[in-house]
Formats: structure tokens, C-alpha cells, sequence
């Protein structure tokens, strides 16, 4: 440990803090997945087609939980408008819970970030347990939002009641706490509530409890996310449907231009075939296709797809997938040329490359290989900037120090193939700030899938990693 970063009764206070914070996330630990699992029962989804009282349901509990922590001077749970719309009738966001208790004696202030939205649960019966009804099998607790990201919610509050328990409500450490409640329908209102918000959430190192782990024995950072673009493209080469027997070999029916315009996204190997998408030149450690293959399902005699180290394509390269289309169903199909049809196109954008370029890139991509003349229409665009770490400053040492303490093995740098995109405001709005993402989630944990589960192995130790780092800030000397 660095003496340097430790308070003036030195490293063997710090030492006996340590152990004494093990003791009390064990000791709670019950009491946390009871908390966490009345979050989980909680159907918080944050989409347009679902109950808006449940998401102003799971925002009340967990603004429950922090006040009961009894260290914060403010906790309310606040909203803000919606993109640029202003006045009294601005659509607002969903509801956040927002906390902070000031820094004393020349400490550092954090930020704690997560979310109490959740996905959609998708379908019941490929579900082996209710979705929200969570459910125990073996070490993993089952249920959607189980660990995506209420378990990041409660990793947050059971390290500050362990810190509480060892130091006191009384100790120096500044802390910021926000829990959003749209992480999981695009975060809106998130560049809004950071603004209005400033004051209240300014912190000089932020950590994003929202990402995964190596495995269940090893911890990890994650230094590289994924940018994002998606939008809706409507492909359309008649003006109304007619006879496919009448007419069929004569004109193009749009599913035929869409099916031979979304190939020439890729290359044959599945590659990314976009001029102007760029990848990123990144370090990886050891992954092999049979590791691919166990975490992802891939089925016998299906190939990977794509070039490079297989980290790279996931973590580094930018990738194209045609998440959704609006077409005749089988059951509904009759002898008819479809006048139009619309996809959704979601891409991932790798580090170093701008969401507007890259987006720029993917339509320009589609004009000039529209078959057939077929006419093409973007809107509903979403965007988000990829992200890397600056590894070097002191929160990373600390974060590092506490996750090799709690896990007993040294954490590893990751990439990941998502994206977070409020990541990108978060460092326009406090640019001197250092951000770190940790997660509670392993290769496993199958978030925004069915059977989404928590391995409580993995939370217990994110959960120490998280007090471990709360304490060593709070003994920090005033040299933040």
C-alpha cells in the first residue's frame, strides 16, 4: 500500500479498517440480498410501453434504502426535461434518486453511479424462473435486473453501510450518489440532469457500477466501451403493394432491395465492409473461440465471424447488426410485393471514433449501395460516443488496490463490446473528474437476456472492493 495515499495513523490503520470492513459486508450480507432482492420484484422498465408507476415505484425504495444510511445531508429524488424541450409542459425524464454529503478536512468527493431501470423482461417461458420473482439456484440469484444494474445499486449502498459501520456517519469522505431510472431506454434527460444537477454531483473521481467482471475469480476495470449508433431505415420501391404473379420478376419488392442492401454491410468472412468506420489499437489478454463459444451458446458448426484476435472484434473493431424489421408476418405473408419495409440498424463504434463520423460513414455506405434505385429514409437516431480510461491518475491506483485486496488477485484492464454513452457527458459536464467503470456482473450473468442471474460470490467481493475504495479515499491525505 502507499503510504502517501494513507491518513496520519498510517498503513496499519488503514490495514485494521480493512479488515474490519470484511467483517461487515459479510456480516450484512444477508441483509443486502434482501434488500436487493425487493428492488429485483420491482418491474422498473423504463420503456414507453410499460407501467411508469413501477419505475416511480423502484425510485421510492431505493431513496428508502439510501436515506436509511443516515450519512447523506440531502437525498430527493429529482427528474429533468427531456432532450432540448423547455417550460412547464417539457416532457421529463424518468424519476432519479440523487444523495450528497459534503467533504471535510481536504478528502475527495466520489460520485456513485448505477441504475434502478431495468430491461424489458421478454418472454416468460424462456424464462426457467418468473422474471420478477427472484429466484435462488445454486450461487446465483435469478431475476431481470437481478444484476443488471439493481445489484449495482445495492453494491453502492452496502459499501457505504459497511464504511458506516466501521468509521461512523462521521467520517471525511465527500460522497455523491445518483441512481438513475433510464439507463435502460436511452437516458433522455441524462445530459439535462447533469446540468441542472452540477452542484449536487460534482465529485473528483466518478465510478460506473454498471459493467462486468473477467470471470467469477478474477475482478476487472473496464478502460474501452463501445460507442453506439441506431437509427431506422425505411427501404421503399413502390408506391402501393401489387400481385407478385402479375408483376413479380419485373419490378423489386422492397424486402428483396432490403435483403441485398443489408449484405453489403459486411464481408464475407461477417466483417464490417463500411468505408470510414475505424478501429482502435488496443492490448487483450488470452480469449479463445472455445471461450466465445461457452459464453455466447454458439452453436455446433457455426463459425465466428470477422478477422483479428477475438477481442479485438468485440472490444476494438465496429460492428453492424440488424436488430429489428418491419415486414409481413409468415402467418400474414400473401402473394404480394412489398411496397416498403423498415430495419433497425444498431452499430457499435470503436474507441477513438466519433458517433456523428461513424454514423456519417453507415448512411453514406447505404446511398451509394441502394439497389435498384430503391429509395432510403433515416430517422430515429440515437447516438453515443465510445469511451477509454486514462489509466494514470490516483483513483485508478486506489480502485486497483482495493479489488486486488477484496478478490486476492489483481484486477485486469477490460474493453467492452457495449457502450455506455452517458459516459461521454459525464466527462463533458466534469472533465477534471476521473471515471472509473466496475461492475457486479461475470460472463454468466446474461444481462438484457432471459435468465439473467447475479453470482453472489462475485457481488460480495465487488461489494468489499467498493468499501475498500470508499476507505482508502477517505484516508487519503489532501493531495486529491
Amino acid at each position: 500500500m502507499n503510504e502517501s495515499h494513507t491518513a496520519a495513523g498510517g498503513t496499519s490503520d488503514l490495514l485494521s479498517t480493512s479488515d474490519a470492513l470484511r467483517d461487515a459486508v459479510e456480516a450484512a450480507f444477508p441483509s443486502t440480498i434482501a434488500d436487493l432482492t425487493h428492488l429485483v420484484k420491482i418491474p422498473s422498465v423504463s420503456w414507453a410501453a410499460f407501467d411508469p408507476a413501477q419505475v416511480e415505484a423502484s425510485a421510492e425504495a431505493v431513496a428508502e434504502l439510501v436515506r436509511g444510511l443516515g450519512v447523506f445531508d440531502l437525498v430527493e429524488i429529482r427528474r429533468a426535461a427531456i432532450g432540448d424541450a423547455e417550460g412547464a409542459d417539457a416532457p421529463l425524464g424518468k424519476p432519479a434518486v440523487v444523495a450528497r454529503r459534503s467533504a471535510r478536512n481536504g478528502r475527495p468527493t466520489v460520485l456513485l453511479y448505477a441504475h434502478h431501470d431495468v430491461q424489458p423482461p421478454g418472454d416468460d417461458e424462456d424464462w426457467e424462473s418468473t422474471p420478477f420473482e427472484p429466484t435462488m439456484r445454486g450461487d446465483r440469484l435469478y431475476g431481470r435486473g437481478a444484476a443488471d444494474d439493481k445489484a449495482g445499486v445495492m453494491a453502492h449502498i452496502g459499501a457505504i453501510r459497511a464504511l458506516t459501520e466501521v468509521l461512523g456517519a462521521d467520517f471525511d469522505l465527500g460522497i455523491a450518489l445518483f441512481i438513475e431510472g433510464e439507463e435502460e431506454s436511452g437516458s433522455l434527460s441524462f445530459a439535462n440532469f447533469l446540468r441542472e444537477n452540477r452542484d449536487l454531483l460534482e465529485a473528483d473521481a466518478i465510478v460506473v457500477a454498471d459493467s462486468n467482471n473477467w470471470d467469477i475469480e478474477t475482478p476487472a476495470l473496464t478502460v474501452a466501451l463501445r460507442g453506439a449508433v441506431a437509427f431506422r431505415l425505411r427501404i421503399s420501391t413502390l408506391a402501393h403493394a401489387s400481385h407478385s404473379g402479375m408483376f413479380g420478376g419485373a419490378v423489386p419488392d422492397a424486402m428483396l432491395a432490403a435483403v441485398r442492401l443489408l449484405a453489403t454491410l459486411h464481408d464475407d468472412d461477417g466483417s464490417v465492409a463500411v468505408d470510414g468506420l475505424t478501429s482502435a489499437d488496443l492490448e487483450m489478454p488470452a480469449y479463445d473461440e472455445a471461450q466465445l463459444r461457452t459464453e455466447t451458446g454458439l452453436l455446433d458448426g457455426v463459425t465466428p465471424i470477422g478477422r483479428g484476435e477475438i477481442l479485438s472484434r468485440i472490444w476494438a473493431q465496429p460492428s453492424i447488426t440488424i436488430t429489428g424489421i418491419d415486414a409481413p408476418t409468415v402467418a400474414n405473408a400473401s402473394n404480394t410485393l412489398v411496397p416498403s419495409v423498415a430495419v433497425r440498424v444498431s452499430a457499435r463504434v470503436a474507441p477513438g471514433q466519433r458517433d456523428v463520423d461513424a454514423l456519417a460513414a453507415i448512411r453514406s455506405h447505404l446511398e451509394q449501395h441502394a439497389p435498384f434505385g430503391a429509395k432510403l429514409e433515416f430517422d430515429a437516431v440515437e447516438l453515443g460516443n465510445p469511451f477509454l480510461v486514462d489509466t494514470s491518475g490516483w483513483a485508478v491506483a486506489e480502485s486497483n488496490a482495493a479489488m486486488a485486496e477484496a478478490w486476492g488477485r489483481e484486477p485486469v484492464e477490460i474493453g467492452v463490446g457495449g457502450s455506455i454513452p452517458f459516459i461521454a457527458e459525464l466527462v463533458e459536464e466534469f472533465p477534471s473528474a476521473q471515471i472509473l467503470v466496475t461492475g457486479v456482473e461475470d460472463p454468466e450473468s446474461r444481462a438484457h437476456s432471459p435468465n439473467e442471474s447475479l453470482h453472489l460470490g462475485v457481488f460480495q467481493k465487488a461489494l468489499l472492493s467498493e468499501a475498500l475504495f470508499l476507505a482508502r479515499l477517505d484516508a487519503r491525505n489532501g493531495d486529491s
